[in-house]
């Protein structure tokens, strides 16, 4: 009975794992078939979701475990390709922005809007509606809308930019643990929550900086759009005003409150839809699937857009990073295809491992001597973000891109106190050589040890900034200057040399197409899609686990997998700090 209890557990847990597999594969398949839209149709975009650089072609990323439904969020790649299609398609008469409560990084935001702003060109039109809270990130997109809309008992969330950092140190004393940091840099605030607890004044300096900066344009825009002088925009984040959506329509931030069919028959009027017809509303999901209006070029020239997401690791990394080994593969095949002329890097990363960094920089280093590499920065392209970007031939982020953070660190816990005092666990150790067993989590490390990597440190600073300051045409001592772990906003970066121009991946693209002297050419991305069932194989788990991850914790997940990140680290890190939000 037990035998054949297991063989029936067994027998159906492949016949479920066969039919999951079919599903999925078929939705793959259905994923890839074209669609058409009636006309007068209205292409939504939902802001307040996390919004990746690139669409993800895994069908596990569709499922949302916790209602068990299937959708799929475009990235932002797909996104920008959607609005220069839907501005020259017939069949679409206008946009609706709605919103959300996810943040999506503000150098997203403000790709977002660029390109809601040459839509606008196409003269069709462009409404924002919130039905609950309008954020401040969705807000900032909407500024390129010709009305923005809130239900009346809708909130607005406005009250300028607050960047927190979690500190641990008290924490891990009470566990008995103590966290050995090595670093150069006196701006490297990486470490700085595993030994104090609260911001050193370097490290407050410098994050009042780059997020004052961020919200310097962020008004900037606002006061452009909406026709109010800044200090008043201020002022009325000061205030707490959004609150209170009368306040605001009054101030000018916003157009006015009405309901959901008062929406609808505004859309109707702009459309020229009769009164009462249905709108037929197309997700962005839906419209990637509309065969392109244009050519998105002829010829055998190509341009690569090569994706960058996550944190820097090593080996050959996954979908959610950046392997070294792997990225270092992708750029040696980009630069000895011939029909490859010019590469953009898109780049979105807050660093990680110093040795994987490196191994990229070189592949960086050598395409750009054969062909233009340009750099498209993300929300961050900071630590080895930046070090894989320094070899480049130009460049560009937004004005609220999250980069520089020039520096190095290495973290070593010594759980030796709770080990003994408070489980109960000794340890000993026979050994050939002095220092055969360093670094352990035993002991504490020796000062002769802490020299020596802390010697490890400063030659891997060196090379940092050797690497940036050849890649930038400056010299050492000035890349030091502006490094030290220094974080910068894309604004200030730009003035200080570390950035060339502001432009997103659209730009950077016809950016490399000018360098390499293209008339016409077809734009491929890369890294190119696995074997799908192969891919299945590999991510279903991981990718479920993930997501009921999300479910279950909700804001608090990312501490999971901020912990789950730095124990996976090895090695020196050039990382920003791990657990700093924007908002």
């Amino acid at each position: 009975m037990l035998l054949a209890v297991i063989a029936g557990l067994i027998l159906t847990g492949i016949v479920f794992f066969v039919i999951m597999l079919t599903a999925l594969s078929g939705l793959a398949a259905a994923g890839k078939k074209t669609v058409e839209i009636p006309e007068k149709s209205v292409l939504v975009i939902k802001t307040g979701t996390t919004i990746s650089d690139r669409t993800h072609s895994n069908p596990f990323t569709m499922l949302n475990p916790q209602s068990m439904s299937l959708s799929q969020t475009p990235g932002l790649n797909d996104l920008l390709k959607n609005l220069r299609n839907a501005a020259d398609d017939d069949n679409i008469s206008g946009i609706l922005i709605e919103t959300g409560v996810m943040p999506s990084g503000w150098a997203t935001a403000d790709e977002l809007r660029t390109a809601l702003e040459e839509f606008k060109k196409s003269g069709k039109f462009v409404y924002s509606y919130s039905d609950y809270i309008l954020m401040q990130e969705s807000y900032f997109i909407s500024t390129a809308a010709d009305a923005i809309w809130l239900s009346p008992g809708a909130m607005f969330d406005f009250k300028g930019l607050a960047a927190e950092v979690t500190f641990y140190k008290d924490a891990l004393e009470k566990l008995g643990v103590e966290v050995q940091v090595i670093r150069h840099g006196k701006f490297k605030g990486a470490v700085e929550p595993y030994i104090l607890d609260r911001l050193s004044e370097e490290n407050r300096l410098q994050i009042s900086e780059y997020v004052g900066s961020i919200w310097e344009h962020v008004v900037s825009v606002i006061s452009g759009t909406r026709g109010l002088p800044a200090g008043r925009v201020m002022s009325l984040a000061d205030s707490l005003a959004g609150y209170n959506a009368s306040l605001m329509t009054g101030a000018g931030l916003i157009d006015g409150t009405i309901y959901r069919d008062q929406l609808e028959d505004s859309i109707r009027n702009a459309a020229g839809i009769g009164e009462g017809k249905k709108i037929n509303y197309v997700s962005m999901a839906k419209y990637s699937k509309v065969p392109l209006k244009h050519s998105t070029g002829t010829g055998r020239a190509k341009v690569a857009v090569l994706f960058a997401e996550g944190n820097i690791v090593m080996g050959e990394g996954d979908d959610t990073n950046i392997g070294g080994n792997r990225y270092a593969a992708e750029l040696r095949e980009l630069r000895l295809d011939t029909t490859i002329k010019a590469v953009v890097f898109r780049v979105n990363s807050r660093g990680g491992n110093a040795i994987a960094s490196d191994i990229i920089w070189r592949e960086v280093n050598l395409t750009s001597q054969v062909k233009p590499v340009i750099i498209s920065m993300g929300n961050y392209a900071a630590s080895g973000g930046y070090y894989i970007s320094a070899a480049a031939s130009k460049i560009m982020a937004s004005p609220v891109t999250v980069t520089g953070s020039i520096g190095v660190f290495g973290l070593i816990p010594d759980a030796s106190r709770l080990l003994e005092k408070k489980l109960g666990i000794t340890s000993d150790v026979v050994k050939t050589n002095a220092h055969s067993d360093a670094p352990s989590l035993t002991r504490p490390l020796t000062a002769f040890e802490k020299d020596v990597m802390q010697a490890n440190v400063e030659r891997a600073y060196s090379l940092f900034t050797g690497i940036v300051a050849e890649g930038r045409k400056m010299s050492q001592t000035t890349v030091d200057s502006i490094g030290q772990g220094h974080v910068w906003s894309g604004s200030d970066a730009a003035k200080i040399g570390l950035v060339d121009s502001f432009g997103g991946l659209s730009e950077a693209i016809k950016e490399a197409a000018t360098q390499a002297n293209l008339a016409e050419y077809r734009i491929i991305e890369r890294p190119g899609a696995t074997d799908i069932y192969s891919k299945l194989l590999k991510e279903m788990m991981g990718e479920l686990r993930a997501k009921a991850i999300r479910s279950e914790l909700g804001e608090v997940s990312q501490y999971y997998f901020d912990l789950k990140e730095i124990i996976s680290s090895g090695g020196v890190q050039a990382a920003l700090p791990y657990h700093l939000e924007i908002h």
